[in-house]
């Protein structure tokens, strides 16, 4: 039974690997557009940083509310009471959010000028007065990001994970159109309002899907579950602030350098592309098996699923951030540097790529434990890891800036996700038994130098190959592409001649496929 549960997970997180890739690939050329259209310019810095700020606001306030608190209490409304109750439960949590989230909704775009003041003083008057113009269109993503993530929380509780994977694909194909029929026409004011759009797309099309599981929303501002609900995101709230608290800092210091804020986005939507597309579909997938779990308190289990996801998750997540590091100026030629976009552009955003990517294991490994101690309802310790990342990377973003300008805003973005991911991995083996052991340790470590060593050779490689192709599109496809496949062989040929435990596992499973 565990076994073909484990595949059902297989299935499921490969399903959503591909279209949450999807979706980052079209986010992707997204970007590509807007860095092709207005590059690192006035136009950039002040929509990037427009459309940044609700989000953040967003995730700060009411993320944990519905990912960290609401799941697992309509989990267990599920498990224990029946689907009804837990309907009639989330019918008024999407009340109260909808309410919240217009309020301040309204507010933002009433206070628009002196939150752009607040959150990226270091612009000039005319770049500060379009990023106002800009977030008083934009501020109403509260509502529709708080709508779609309430009902994506009900869909992947449901058992049903392919249509909340589809959302990013939805609204970054909003905007893709946008560019290609309008932009010209209506420009950076019209880009703003076609973001709204694909944000209210993501909430019209899972209303099909909670019709077919027999949802049906009803108003409602009561039910004794909301108490629970939001007495347990009173902790989360503030761990949770640690992505988008950091991001927010990070944008505000380098409003101050000349294209650093449009730089530092470009460079955290690539970073995120390759991070969040793996972690987040096992995320998304774990978290609610984690909800049942600690339900039915099988702590066993449950130290078990977070062992096997975090040797999995590492196995992957080590290179990758190894190569995108490596490759990182390669990549943003081939992306970005098209049209209005220079040299410089390439420059400052492959230099910020550089160092946000040796943050992505912490990144990796804070999710996942996070969503652990969220599924046992505990938000103590994913609180004190969000504390000492915040002050790590308000400091650091203080001491790093004048003398490494945006590199050392990475930097610090880097170590402030490492910080909160060790305090979580110290708790987590202290409250799950196995969670860290000596051969998890080793085996960690072998992959560390199977990535190094692919590392050099993808290095060794891109330096041979970069000033022989020339600059059309073909020579900057293989000086990424070539490299990128020789790693891949290279790693692994070493993860099996290191004997990482994870390698027996693969090929273990594959046999099992293959027999079945």
């Amino acid at each position: 039974m565990q076994e073909e549960q484990q595949k059902r997970n297989i299935r499921t997180v490969g399903m959503m690997m591909v279209l949450t890739l999807l979706g980052k690939v079209l986010g992707l050329v997204r970007d590509m557009l807007l860095g092709h259209t207005f590059a690192t310019g006035m136009a950039a810095n002040a929509f990037l940083t427009a459309s940044r700020i609700p989000r953040n606001f967003f995730d700060a306030i009411f993320a944990s509310a519905i990912s960290a608190s609401f799941i697992p209490v309509f989990n267990e409304y599920m498990e224990k009471q029946g689907k009804d109750e837990a309907f009639r439960l989330s019918s008024a949590f999407i009340t109260v959010m909808t309410f919240l989230t217009a309020t301040l909704s309204a507010l933002g775009m009433l206070f628009a000028a002196p939150i752009t003041a607040l959150l990226a003083d270091g612009f000039d008057p005319a770049t500060a007065a379009l990023c106002t113009e800009l977030l008083r269109i934009l501020f109403p993503l509260m509502l529709f990001t708080g709508l779609a993530f309430s009902l994506v929380g009900i869909l992947q509780s449901l058992g049903e994970f392919n249509i909340p994977a589809l959302l990013s694909a939805t609204s970054n194909a909003v905007i893709i159109v946008y560019y290609l029929s309008f932009v010209d026409r209506f420009g950076i004011h019209g880009l703003a309002v076609a973001f709204l759009l694909g944000w209210a797309v993501q909430v019209l099309i899972q209303v099909p899907s909670l019709h077919r599981f027999g949802y049906r929303y009803r108003v409602s501002l009561r039910h004794e579950g909301l108490h629970k609900i939001f007495l347990l995101a009173v902790p989360v709230l503030v761990s949770t602030w640690i992505q988008p608290l950091n991001l927010t800092i990070a944008t505000r210091y380098a409003s101050h350098i000349t294209g650093g804020a449009s730089a530092l986005e470009y460079a955290n939507t690539l970073y995120t592309i390759v991070a969040g597309v793996f972690v987040l579909s096992i995320a998304n997938v774990i978290f609610p098996e984690m909800s049942r779990l600690a339900a039915h308190a099988d702590d066993a289990a449950m130290g078990e699923s977070i062992s096997a996801t975090l040797s999995a998750m590492l196995f992957l997540l080590t290179p990758m951030a190894v190569g995108l590091a490596v490759l990182s100026r390669g990549v943003v030629r081939l992306l970005y540097e098209w049209g209005a976009w220079d040299a410089a552009s390439t420059d400052l955003t492959a230099g910020a790529l550089t160092f946000l990517s040796l943050g992505m294991v912490g990144y990796g490994v804070q999710i996942i434990l996070s969503r652990a101690f969220y599924a046992e309802q505990k938000g103590k310790m994913p609180l004190v890891a969000g504390l000492v990342s915040v002050i790590a990377n308000i400091a650091l973003c203080q001491l790093l800036i004048r003398p490494l300008g945006l590199r050392g805003l990475a930097i610090a973005s880097a170590v402030s996700l490492m910080l909160p991911a060790l305090v979580l991995l110290i708790a987590a083996a202290k409250r799950y038994r196995g969670v860290v052991s000596g051969a998890a340790l080793l085996d960690f470590a072998k992959m560390l130098l199977a990535a190094t060593a692919m590392g050099a050779a993808v290095w060794l490689a891109q330096g041979m190959l970069a000033p022989r192709l020339g600059d059309g599109l073909v020579a900057r496809v293989i000086v990424v592409a070539a490299p990128t496949m020789l790693g891949v062989v290279v790693y692994f040929m070493l993860a099996v001649a290191l004997r990482i435990s994870t390698v027996a596992q693969i090929k273990a499973l594959l046999r099992r496929r293959k027999s079945s």
